[in-house]
């Protein structure tokens, strides 16, 4: 439970992502619980949890304590509702979620929602699941579709996802190949195991690969049988959905191409088992093994080893294969990285703690345990984070992503954790003060000078420790001068002073397109349709008012001489051009971009591959400003930034102008260069 003591407590958790502050005043001042509260309890319920914190108002960024006169009656109030199912589908809150506290003679009332547990998921309203379930996104509540509540509901009744008996399916289904060789780990690990002395169906039967419904009467292979040792056919009609993809990248960018792929292509079975002996070497086969003897033997795995086959048999275990996502693996010099289709079952803080699993396919999971492969249930995480703490890499990166779809990510990197040229130059920026901070402040200084630039959500990714010691953990830096901050609330980043990134007002400070309009609005994200699918009148001038536009153009370049001969905006705190402004542009140019956006224009309803081509070829060799490409392709900013260009972004293949801003209506985005 966070402790709100004084005002800076408050500002300071504004930062959060998983705070949400409410008024809750009432027509009569005395207090009332906003209706707009339980879409919120939905929404971080079937997230990651978090704080709702009534009798507090914003104005200006600023978050002002108003209090609440009868907190008796909201808490009443709050409890009566939470407990009628006809209103809330699940009561998560005790008494022991409330803290009531005084601000400035003000009282304040915190409430603790929880994270709802796998069986209790998905928490909605009004007895209607598939209409009223929210998600937390970013600090917005957002309704889920109707997708993804089916994804919930599976979950809960599911304990193990491939468990299921497969109608239709035989033993020709089985690549016999792939059961062969994982009866021959298993006589490696276990030379004694009796299992190997049984038939293929037996032997099936034994590790959970063919199953009997004691109730039906029904038995055949599990779902587990067929994605461990099916063939490629069994599998695509048993989860159509499934792929597995390796992937090995010559430097250090998230660029697509590869030097190394392994994905199913008809030269090899394509089940899962067979993929985790073939990445798995690949994984490892650069490694360097120091020399060790234990017990008279040579160890020929080290924690490194131990570690990415741990990460390799999780991605695999918990992948929702009903999902969009394909599971994929990414070698780089400077990283691994694993993808897994679905969301973590235990919170992630949990998860990295260990000994509390809620694994999704059990049965593969106990597979993987018999051949030695994997560790024992709710120690997995813990070993990959020991394994990369031993050899002083970085503290691996765990997360979720709900957009475009639901899936796990976790990211290995294999920089050291204060690499030595970091260290020496933070030593001698801040002299012995530096050596003063403790292990996670270090981290949080170090990423800053390595990265340019650190948020909330970005510290939060480098420890375990919970949300609000980092919340205060970056103002703390700040006030000892390790940090300067730039933004406001979950806008807000933190940079080494004298290093701060370039920000929107600093570049379009003496930029004419600051008068042509390159926001729209303040409001431009939450534009109505109406106002931003533009008709050719708002586009042209009437031939009374018109200009020849190349005049224009003229002039307005010898307004402004920061401009290529495209018309586009340069900086020198910009590492390429700025398209921010259509009307700055020379004709030819415009009407390029023009002709790259028409299909857009043509088409309201686009793939999601067309548009990301179109946003792609508009992103080319410069930044061009969110407001542009909505002005260019006719999708509202909103849509642009939410379906396409934030994955886009996540992905690695474009690059923001203001990467300390990503939510700023200024943004430009630009294709990364390689």
């Amino acid at each position: 439970m966070i402790q709100l003591t004084d005002l800076l407590d408050i500002q300071t958790l504004a930062e959060s992502e998983e705070i949400e502050f409410k008024q809750a005043q009432g027509q009569d001042g005395l207090g009332k619980l906003p209706k707009d509260f339980w879409p919120t309890y939905s929404s971080m319920a079937n997230t990651h949890g978090g704080y709702i914190i009534l009798g507090v108002k914003e104005k200006n960024n600023s978050f002002i304590p108003v209090g609440i006169s009868n907190t008796a009656k909201i808490k009443k109030e709050l409890f009566d509702t939470v407990n009628n199912q006809s209103i809330v589908s699940y009561n998560l809150l005790t008494a022991k979620n409330f803290q009531e506290v005084d601000i400035d003679g003000k009282n304040i009332i915190v409430v603790n929602i929880p994270q709802a547990l796998r069986h209790q998921k998905p928490i909605f309203l009004k007895n209607n699941p598939i209409d009223n379930t929210y998600k937390r996104l970013h600090e917005a509540d957002v309704k889920c579709s109707k997708e993804e509540v089916k994804r919930m509901l599976a979950e809960q009744v599911e304990d193990s996802r491939d468990d299921k008996i497969l109608q239709g399916f035989d033993l020709n289904d089985i690549d016999i190949d792939t059961l062969n060789a994982y009866k021959q780990l298993l006589a490696i690990s276990k030379p004694q195991h009796p299992f190997l002395e049984l038939t293929s169906l037996e032997f099936l039967k034994k590790i959970g690969g063919w199953r009997k419904d004691r109730q039906s009467g029904y038995e055949g292979l599990t779902l587990a049988g067929i994605l461990m040792f099916g063939t490629w056919q069994a599998i695509q009609d048993a989860v159509p959905n499934y792929f597995v993809d390796y992937q090995e990248r010559p430097e250090a960018k998230t660029e697509q191409r590869w030097i190394d792929r392994l994905c199913p292509d008809g030269t090899w079975s394509g089940n899962v088992f067979d993929f985790y002996r073939r990445v798995y070497r690949k994984l490892t086969d650069d490694l360097k093994i120091p020399f060790e003897i234990k017990d008279g033997v040579r160890q020929h795995d080290t924690q490194v080893h131990v570690s990415l086959r741990e990460a390799l048999v999780n991605t695999l275990v918990h992948s929702d294969f009903t999902g969009r996502a394909s599971i994929l693996i990414v070698k780089r010099p400077d990283m691994f990285g694993f993808r897994n289709p679905g969301l973590m079952r235990v919170p992630r803080d949990i998860a990295i703690k260990g000994g509390d699993s809620d694994c999704r396919n059990r049965r593969m999971h106990q597979m993987f345990l018999n051949i030695g492969a994997s560790e024992r249930a709710g120690s997995g995480i813990p070993k990959i984070y020991s394994g990369w703490q031993s050899v002083n890499w970085r503290t691996p990166k765990l997360y979720e992503k709900l957009l475009p779809s639901e899936q796990t990510l976790l990211e290995l990197s294999t920089a050291s954790l204060i690499p030595e040229h970091v260290a020496k130059f933070l030593q001698d920026k801040f002299a012995d003060s530096f050596t003063g901070l403790d292990d996670f402040e270090k981290m949080i200084v170090s990423t800053a000078a390595i990265e340019g630039w650190i948020n909330h959500s970005r510290a939060c990714q480098l420890t375990s420790k919970h949300s609000r010691d980092v919340t205060l953990a970056l103002p703390r830096l700040e006030s000892k001068g390790f940090l300067v901050s730039s933004g406001e609330k979950r806008e807000k980043s933190y940079s080494l002073p004298g290093m701060e990134p370039p920000t929107p007002e600093e570049v379009f400070s003496n930029a004419v397109s600051s008068e042509l309009n390159l926001t729209y609005s303040e409001g431009n994200l939450t534009h109505s349709e109406e106002n931003l699918t533009h008709k050719d009148d708002d586009l042209t001038h009437s031939n009374q008012e018109s200009m020849d536009i190349s005049s224009k153009n003229s002039r307005l370049h010898n307004r402004d001489e920061n401009r290529d001969e495209y018309g586009r905006l340069i900086s020198d705190l910009l590492d390429r051009p700025f398209v921010d402004a259509l009307e700055l542009l020379t004709v030819e140019f415009r009407e390029k971009l023009t002709q790259i956006a028409a299909l857009s224009v043509e088409k309201k309803r686009l793939m999601p591959a067309e548009m990301r081509d179109i946003l792609l070829e508009l992103c080319s060799d410069h930044y061009i400003a969110i407001s542009i490409l909505a002005q260019l392709t006719e999708r509202t900013p909103q849509n642009l930034r939410q379906s396409h260009l934030r994955g886009m972004v996540q992905s690695g293949v474009l690059d923001l102008a203001f990467p300390n801003k990503p939510n700023s209506p200024k943004q430009g985005y630009s294709v990364r260069i390689k």
